[in-house]
């Protein structure tokens, strides 16, 4: 469903507060993308865990996994009791040793997989009539003010 937009003169556009139109942007797709994972009883906080524990295996403990996050995270989360949870519902473990490396469980890849395909359908949504050029050169753009603006405009890895 393509929603076709009022044009407007390139100067209107220009003028425009890019805060409040990112701001918008930002609770409409995040807003869309917690509503999909609740369905599953998950947050994006468990959501980040399970993709970080799936790419790489063991890699992250608690620790380096509340660092690599906290950056992402606007809600003030208790990351130990996500991890908890995720543990308690058996779809993640963790290495009794010191590294304490995180996997996931089947019933977490599971679950994990139910998750990926709602987002996706998020996705799907944002990415509706919109070209994937004009998408990369947001994505460019946005990068580029985050970085004027002192934060890491750098993907995150």
């Amino acid at each position: 469903m393509t929603v076709t937009l009022k044009e407007y003169p390139r100067d209107e556009l220009a003028a425009q507060p890019i805060g409040a139109w990112t701001g918008l942007a930002q609770r409409l797709v995040v807003g869309a993308l917690r509503e999909q994972l609740a369905v599953e009883g998950l947050t994006q906080p468990h959501w980040w865990t399970l993709n970080h524990a799936a790419g790489a295996p063991g890699r992250w403990n608690r620790a380096s996994l509340v660092e690599r996050l906290a950056r992402w995270d606007d809600q003030r989360t208790d990351f130990e009791a996500v991890f908890d949870d995720l543990v308690a519902r058996g779809w993640l473990t963790e290495d009794a040793g010191e590294a304490g490396g995180m996997a996931l469980t089947p019933a977490g890849e599971a679950g994990r997989l139910r998750a990926a395909e709602r987002n996706a359908g998020v996705h799907r949504r944002v990415h509706e009539g919109v070209d994937t050029d004009d998408f990369v050169t947001a994505v460019n753009v946005l990068r580029r003010i985050v970085a004027n603006m002192g934060g890491d405009g750098d993907l995150p890895r």
